[in-house]
């Protein structure tokens, strides 16, 4: 498959979803990548971080990012006046990215077992918090910042944010709040044809509402419950239209890379990166960009780096790329990071589970599908589908991923299997209590109405 830039040639419909299935690979080679956020805050006074010194001259995220290279992180820089801004690090398969408000993300290497995925973690963790200790910095695992208003959070300088941020309130009411109040943690999967791809597809969108419960823990905004478990979930209801959402289409006959390409093709764009910046494309049509007729670059047509970089701005509940990403969980202390990377292993990387997981959703209609999510987000595991309570759903859902790690049988060095990494998640599912729940109660008791303690209680 050929890069427009290299041959002269036009892009075409068959090219962009021949790079997505250029992600098929043999179930030997499977992988799973994991990746999460964390809001950075400053201990003492719980105050968002900006990204150089603050006012009382204390370092922020740069000082933050300059710190981890002394552990073999190396920097990556954008061009800007007056000089290159370090935006992110990488080191071996991993990479460390700078979000719109200062949210800290790992983003790690494609590991085989969820032991390594928890080794990898681990490290990240350990090695950030040696620095953020030296700055006075400390990390909060929930999935919405709990007190800061919008207005604020620091606001970081990487070019396509700037952009994003202008666009977003021009199609929803919370696309502000998206980016710079909220964190997830994702975990990307393989798959090894089209039909397995349509297959765990359907699986994983259907069943990303259970996760949403399972991992729903940012019942807080701006310092008081919001009546939904999961405000990040919420505010994705809200956001843009265009590129969000449970995907019908999905789980429609015909569907496949073809069809996930021309549904891309027709979300508009919102930037072109060239000579190491971005060009505000907000709102304009990759079909034009085809057609050499995107204004901003009037008779240039588009090269394949410019259809990846187009696919990173779709926010659909599971995201196809030459993998698939599952985006419906709030973020989590690292047991909880660890057990999403298994419940979704155990899912779709064992034929059975798959097959036995996917007897519980099948029938399940797309109005099911969109109100789940929306009730997941609000409810938590009391919501309902098809006549039953999200609760029951989750505890077979869990028990078909752990049969699914079992029969997997990768084995750590202390000869455990991946079952125990979803202890957390099965002691929710049994009590039907959600992190936020907890929170709930410990609000609404011994904290007396006061969310500050959350500082201390969801940090890492």
């Amino acid at each position: 498959m050929a890069d427009a830039a290299n041959d002269g040639r036009s892009l075409t419909v068959e090219d962009l979803a021949a790079h997505l299935a250029s992600g098929c690979k043999p179930q030997s080679a499977f992988r799973v990548g994991s990746e999460h956020e964390k809001f950075v805050f400053r201990t003492g006074s719980h105050a968002p971080v900006p990204y150089g010194v603050d006012a009382d001259g204390r370092g922020g995220i740069q000082a933050l990012m300059e710190g981890l290279m002394r552990f073999g992180w190396s920097g990556v820089y954008e061009d800007s006046s007056p000089g290159p801004t370090l935006i992110g690090l990488h080191r071996g398969g991993g990479a460390i990215s700078l979000e719109p408000g200062g949210q800290f993300e790992l983003s790690g290497a494609p590991l085989e077992t969820v032991h390594a995925i928890c080794e990898e973690i681990d490290q990240h963790l350990d090695e950030a918090r040696a620095v953020a200790a030296e700055l006075d910095l400390g990390f909060l695992a929930l999935g919405h910042t709990p007190v800061w208003k919008r207005e604020e959070v620091p606001v970081m300088p990487k070019g396509r944010y700037a952009i994003m941020r202008g666009y977003m309130p021009k199609v929803g009411g919370m696309g502000l709040d998206m980016m710079f109040r909220t964190c997830t943690v994702q975990a990307n999967l393989d798959f090894g044809s089209e039909a397995d791809m349509v297959a765990k597809y359907r699986l994983s969108l259907a069943l990303q509402p259970v996760a949403t419960a399972l991992f729903a823990n940012s019942p807080f905004v701006e310092g008081r419950p919001t009546g939904f478990l999961s405000s990040r979930a919420r505010v994705w209801t809200d956001t843009d239209p265009d590129r969000t959402g449970m995907l019908g289409f999905v789980f429609e006959d015909g569907f496949g890379f073809e069809t996930y390409a021309r549904y891309a093709l027709d979300v508009p764009m919102y930037f072109v990166k060239r000579n190491g910046r971005y060009l505000d494309a907000s709102g304009l049509s990759f079909r034009d960009f085809m057609n050499g007729e995107l204004s901003v670059l009037p008779g240039e047509k588009p090269t394949m780096s410019d259809w990846e970089d187009h696919l990173t701005t779709l926010f659909p509940e599971v995201r196809l790329k030459t993998y698939l990403e599952m985006r419906g969980a709030d973020t989590a202390k690292p047991a909880g990071l660890c057990a999403l990377a298994a419940f979704w292993i155990g899912l779709l990387y064992d034929p059975a589970a798959q097959a036995a997981a996917w007897d519980l959703c099948k029938a399940w209609k797309i109005e099911d599908h969109e109100r789940l999510r929306l009730d997941a987000a609000r409810l938590g595991l009391k919501a309902q589908v098809a006549g039953r309570s999200l609760q029951a759903v989750a505890r077979d859902v869990l028990a078909i991923a752990r049969e699914g790690l079992k029969r997997r049988n990768r084995l750590s060095g202390g000869m455990l299997d991946e079952t125990g990494y979803l202890a957390e998640l099965e002691e929710i599912a049994d009590s039907g209590m959600t992190p936020a729940d907890r929170l709930l109660d410990l609000y609404n008791g011994e904290w007396r109405g006061d969310v500050t303690p959350v500082f201390e209680a969801a940090a890492y």
